[in-house]
Order: C-alpha cells, then structure tokens, then sequence
C-alpha cells in the first residue's frame, strides 16, 4: 500500500511541476481568450515602428500587428486586443503573472529567457542588432571612437552587458549610465548627459525620428550584437504557443505566396491546394490549432501579410524607409522563412 502511495504522490508532484509554469488557477490561455472574447497583448506603447500609441491613443507597429492578427485567428476579429504597455522592468513578470496573454514588446530571444524559465517564445518577427546614436557635432564616425565615453542605457535589457564586454574586448574603457526606462535614457541622452546611447538599431532610429532630431543624430553603422525579437508567452501553454508561433508564419507564407489584402478573397479559390488550405477552403489547419478554418483568411484579410505590416511601420511607406535587409524572406536573401504550412 505504501509503493502504491509512493507513486500515486510521485505522479502528482510530475503533474503540479508541469502545472506550475502557468498562473495560479490559469487555464489553457487559448480557451480564455476565446471566452473573453479580447486578447490583452502586452507591449512598449512607446516605440514608434513596433508599438506605438498615437495622439489618439490608436496602437499601431509592426508588435501590434503581429497582436492583431493573433485576435484575428482566435477571435475573427483584429480589433479585439486591449493593449497593455509595459516597461522593460515589467514586461516578463507580467506575462509570468497571467496579466497578459503574449508579449510583443520588440523582446530579444535568449538561451537565459527560454530556457529554464517559465517564459518561452513563439517565434522570431524581426532581426534586429545593439547599435550605439551620437550627435553629429560630435564627429564621431567609428564606434571605437566612444572610447572613454559616457554611454546611456536602459536597465533590465541585454545592452549593458554586450556594451562593456565589447569594449572590454578592445582594452577600451567607457562610462554607462542606466536608467529605468527608454524616455529616461533618451531624455538624458539628448540632454548630452551622455556621449552615446545604446539600443536596438531599429529603436534608436524611431527614438530619433519621433523627437524629430533626424538631421542632428546619426546611428552608427556597427552593430555589437544579435537581437533576434520576438513574441513570448507562457511555457507549458502548448496550445496557444502554436497558435501565436503559426499566426506570425501564416503572414509571412502569405507574403511568399503573393496573398494580400487586396487579393485575399481571390487567393482562396485558387487552384493550387496549398493556398486553399492556408486559407481554410480546405479544411485541417484549423482543426489542428483548434481555431476555425478560416483563421489564416482572418489574419490577412483583416491585418496583411508580413511585408504589408513591414513597409507600413518600418519600410518604404514609412518615416523610416529602412530596407527589408536580413528581415526579407529567405527567397529575397533574408532570414524570414515560414515552414510548410500543412
């Protein structure tokens, strides 16, 4: 009686160790945001090109697309996501505490992040790199010219630690200078409180064009690091991983594919069975994800594939005109690369 006990505990203490990764009294995130009816996406609010909320509160950003087309495939509607903005000292305790659904807050993907953690993420939608701004009166051409400068950075982010190991390695000295949040460092930073301020390269070009300071700044062209951004949700939520990692490569198939907005409808009763079935007018995909068969339909129709979301916010259609670079589909010389969708 005593052996069976044993293990009659044993297999309770595996189950409560697989539940433990989610919230206290939480279940599948996937089957509550359907009975909410409103997905709450955690991101910055205040990165123009990513998440950003206007002056009349609308979110826009290629985040809040990604977070759009989410609420799109679970709900059949874009328009149900409450966006909640998030500093980067809060964000991944938020998710971890259920206060959110997914993060999409232009977050790195790390070994530290995912593994071990009760935090895993879901996909990769931009490739970014650490890169370092300056004032052009400074003259400053090469980044090993910062050497024995004051540098301004945001706390509980990889860009300390990548920023003194680099110029550590060169026997360069320098002086960081953190602050809790962006607008601080920024704020501080154009102050010239700081020679330097360090962030993802596509951050610190929408900090410069939102202060509309273009014509005074200059980003370096080096970058230190690799910042691989994505989405990141709760680990042991399976369900709603995929969900979140096929809605993301569903916009990018339907960008290899030539499927739009403006042609989706089309598209779906083309001849090739591939797009029928991205697109639900043949049945399995759906069934799968546990979402209706339309869901793929959804996401394009209502928010656009991935290259429609990218010049809108970052590319050509844009203030930023920042080309598509390693962040092209695989067929164009990039990195995006959406698996077989079947």
């Amino acid at each position: 009686m005593r052996r069976v006990n044993r293990k009659l505990c044993a297999v309770a203490a595996l189950a409560l160790a697989g539940l433990a990764t989610l919230p206290a009294s939480a279940e599948p995130t996937l089957e509550t945001v359907k009975k909410r009816g409103e997905l709450v996406c955690g991101a910055d609010g205040r990165l123009p090109g990513f998440s950003f909320a206007d002056e009349r509160k609308e979110w826009r950003g290629l985040d809040v697309d990604l977070c759009r087309a989410i609420a799109a495939a679970v709900l059949g509607d874009a328009r149900k996501v409450r966006f909640v903005p998030l500093s980067t000292a809060q964000r991944f305790r938020a998710l971890e505490a259920g206060e959110v659904d997914v993060l999409a807050r232009n977050s790195t993907v790390t070994l530290q992040r995912s593994a071990g953690t009760r935090l895993t993420y879901a996909a990769i939608n931009y490739f970014d790199g650490q890169a370092f701004v300056v004032a052009n009166k400074r003259g400053v051409k090469l980044l090993a010219s910062l050497g024995g400068a004051t540098v301004c950075f945001t706390r509980n982010t990889t860009h300390e630690a990548h920023m003194v190991n680099w110029f550590r390695a060169r026997k360069l000295s320098l002086t960081p200078i953190g602050f809790d949040t962006q607008d601080a460092m920024y704020d501080a930073f154009f102050a010239s409180r700081c020679v330097a301020a360090t962030q993802d390269a596509t951050a610190l070009a929408a900090a410069v064009v939102r202060r509309g300071k273009s014509a005074d700044y200059t980003v370096l062209p080096q970058l230190i690091s690799k910042e691989p951004l994505g989405p990141f949700v709760r680990a042991g939520d399976e369900a709603w991983l995929e969900v979140v990692r096929w809605t993301h490569y569903a916009m990018l198939e339907a960008e290899e594919r030539d499927i739009t907005q403006a042609n989706v409808d089309q598209e779906r009763r083309s001849p090739d069975a591939e797009v029928r079935l991205l697109l639900g007018a043949v049945p399995g995909n759906g069934k799968a994800l546990g979402l209706d068969e339309g869901w793929a339909y959804s996401v394009i129709k209502q928010v656009g594939n991935y290259g429609e979301s990218f010049e809108r916010h970052l590319g050509q259609r844009s203030p930023f005109k920042l080309p598509r670079g390693v962040n092209a589909l695989w067929s164009q010389g990039g990195l995006m690369y959406p698996p077989p969708m079947r």
